[in-house]
Parts: structure tokens; sequence; C-alpha cells
């Protein structure tokens, strides 16, 4: 290790916790006519629920012991704080890897797989494979707040991982595994720094150009679904286009706009955030088995007490202001060793099952972007998928960095 590492304790101050029960207590909820299918977004009546349980059953002391069991720090890298998650392997040669969480997710998102990575053989797992397991919060996310400069994006992130993981740490090589924006700054560190990176692992598959057309703001690049299709078809396409739309079109065109509300109220926070976790898991199961009331209160609340919603949405508009450019033409452009581990409970791809979804990647546009060595689709699991199917996680990270020991 090339920098003393001092740890790092969450410990909210007071005031802070005894604000956000004031603006809880003098919530005022709006009305909400007509939408018990949720046609105008996320209900009232479901909000409520959660709003109810953040005021008066949420221990957010219960919730802060826990986020603490794990050894964290909080460093400037290049005059950013960044905050991260590092636990050691137990094997005889672990393998260092830094995990990239996205939108809106946090960092404890990838909590459940600290332990059988770094310690395999007390999880069924080989412990010639462990990892020394890195998991930071984005800049701007969580405890890595607040920003220091304007143009955080993630192929700017992935230059100050580079960083963290080579300079900081001392790591000669290294690993990478990324879903969501996470994705996009494992593969951008894949595609930059291939002699020092081992390998990646992707929860899915998206282009390093993305967010960089005349219409970032729209999915659909202005294209409408082509006429004659059969209902189920364009119904299909459909849902996936509301799944996705808003969020983006927002975050690209009124980011700061959006964050005066959402820096200020936390039931409107919850709700921005809340309507993606409900909306992106795992279509096929039902949200309350995936994520208890406390879950998404904690998740909430680590982006509540650092106003860090602001920040975080900003990544998106300034993948469009501060665009990629490629750091050469080698074909693949991410040619260090990829693996996918795809969950097709996933709104995303339309169509996409546990047989079709590997072949969906291998034989789609984007296969030429990476150097795919390992992939498999897995029935369970949504968006999030190292919180909602962790094990389909930790088999594709096992599985792509055993082919390439």
């Amino acid at each position: 290790m090339k920098t003393e590492l001092t740890p790092f304790t969450i410990n909210v101050a007071d005031e802070v916790l005894q604000d956000l029960r004031r603006r809880l207590t003098d919530t005022r909820w709006a009305q909400d006519l007509n939408n018990e299918d949720e046609y105008y977004g996320l209900s009232t009546s479901f909000l409520k629920e959660y709003g109810d349980h953040w005021l008066n059953s949420y221990d957010w002391r219960s919730a802060e012991k826990g986020l603490n069991a794990v050894s964290q720090y909080r460093i400037d890298v290049d005059g950013q704080p960044v905050h991260f998650i590092y636990e050691k392997g137990k094997g005889p040669n672990p393998t260092p890897i830094i995990l990239s969480h996205g939108w809106p997710w946090s960092y404890w998102m990838w909590s459940k797989l600290i332990g059988p990575l770094t310690d395999p053989a007390a999880h069924g797992g080989d412990p010639e494979q462990s990892f020394d397991v890195i998991i930071p919060s984005l800049p701007g996310f969580g405890f890595s707040t607040p920003v220091s400069r304007p143009d955080l994006n993630f192929w700017k992130i992935a230059d100050l991982w580079h960083t963290l993981m080579t300079d900081v740490l001392g790591y000669d090589k290294y690993a990478a595994a990324g879903s969501d924006y996470g994705m996009l700054v494992t593969a951008q560190l894949g595609h930059k720094y291939a002699n020092e990176v081992i390998g990646i692992h992707l929860g899915h598959e998206m282009p390093l150009t993305i967010f960089q057309s005349e219409r970032p703001w729209d999915l659909t690049e202005g294209n409408l679904v082509p006429a004659g299709l059969p209902d189920e078809v364009r119904d299909e396409i459909i849902h996936f286009q509301k799944t996705f739309a808003s969020h983006v079109a927002v975050h690209m065109l009124d980011a700061q706009t959006l964050t005066h509300s959402l820096n200020d109220s936390p039931i409107g926070m919850l709700a921005w955030i809340l309507q993606r976790w409900k909306k992106w898991s795992d279509k096929n199961a039902d949200f309350a088995d995936l994520y208890t009331k406390d879950d998404v209160i904690t998740f909430a609340m680590i982006y509540w007490v650092n106003q860090a919603i602001g920040s975080s949405i900003r990544v998106y508009s300034n993948a469009n202001r501060y665009p990629w450019k490629p750091s050469h033409d080698r074909t693949p452009a991410v040619e260090v060793p990829a693996g996918f581990s795809l969950l097709v409970g996933e709104v995303y791809p339309p169509f996409a099952t546990v047989e079709n979804r590997v072949a969906m990647l291998k034989d789609g546009p984007l296969a030429q972007q990476f150097n795919i060595v390992y992939a498999k689709a897995f029935q369970n699991g949504g968006h999030f998928g190292p919180w909602e199917n962790p094990a389909a996680f930790i088999e594709g990270i096992r599985g792509t960095f055993k082919l390439l020991k």
C-alpha cells in the first residue's frame, strides 16, 4: 500500500437527524385521485407507507452500526473526497477488485458480495479464488461528497478509480466490476487502462458513447415503434421506454431544477428514487420480498444525510456535456477480457429469457465493443443485480476471473 489509510466511521450528527424528523413530520402529502394503478407515477398511499416507517419505526443508529461493520476509508483522490469499503481477501493470493455502483444505487448494494469474495472458503468457494474487495461510493454519491469539480462523469471517474487502485492502494494490476452507471465506469477502465486491468465483469451492456447524440434525453432517439408489429411486441417495447424515459429526460434537461425540491424534501427525494427501485427491480418478484422497508430507507438515508441527490444525478448530463473520447483506436474498444452476469428479471432488454439473453448480448450491436470471455443468464434479479441476486454476481465474478488466472 502506498498511502497510509485512516479508518472512516459513519457518525451522522444528531442535528441532521433532528432536522430530518422535523421535515418528515411536516410533510404535506399530495392528493392522488384515481392512481391506484400508479398510472400517474408512485402513489401517495404507497409512498406514505415508507414515509410513516421512516418517521415512526426506522432506526438510523442501528443501520449506521451495520454500515460501520466493514472496514472503510475516506480519502482525497486528486482533490475529490472518495469513500470506499476495503476488505482484504483471506486466500493465498487475493485478486484486487473494485466494484462500481450506479444510480440510484449506493455502494451498499454491493455489500452482499463482500464475504463470499474475500473469504470464499467460508462460503463454499475455492480459497485459491479470493479477492481484495474495494467498493467506493461514486463521486457525488453517498459519503464521496461534496463534489470538488463540476465535470465528473463516468470516464473521469474511471481516472479517479485508477489512481485509487494504483497510486493510493499500490496495486500494479487489478480487476473491476460494475453495473448501471458503474458499468460505464468499469468499461472505461477496461478501455483506457488495459495494461493494468486484468479483466472486468459487468451486469449489462451499454455503449461508451451513451448520451452523446443530439437527443441525449430521449431513449428512442426520436424513433417511433414501427407500425404493424404484433400488440405484445409493441407493448413490450413501450413498457421498456416508459420504465426508463422519465429520469433520463429530467436528469439531462433539468438536473438542478429537480435538485432544488429533492434536496429540500426527504419525502420528495424518496419518491423520486423509490420509483426507480420499484420499477427497475425484478419484474417477476414482489418488491417487498427483495427490499425491506429498512433497506429502502437506509439507501435513501445515504443520499439524504450527505445532500448527495443533486450531485448524483448530474453524472447523466455531464456524460453529454463532457463527451467521451477514445483513448485508442484498437478493437474491441474495451479490449480486456469481459464477463457478464445477465439477469432476466430486468426490463431491459425487452423479450429477454434465460434461453436467449446470452445470444442477445453476443449477437447484438454492442458485442463488438467487448472481448467477451464469459456470459451467463440468470432467471432471478432485476436492475440492481448485486443486491437482488448476489449469487449470480459471485458466480459470474468467480467464473470470469478463474478463466484469467
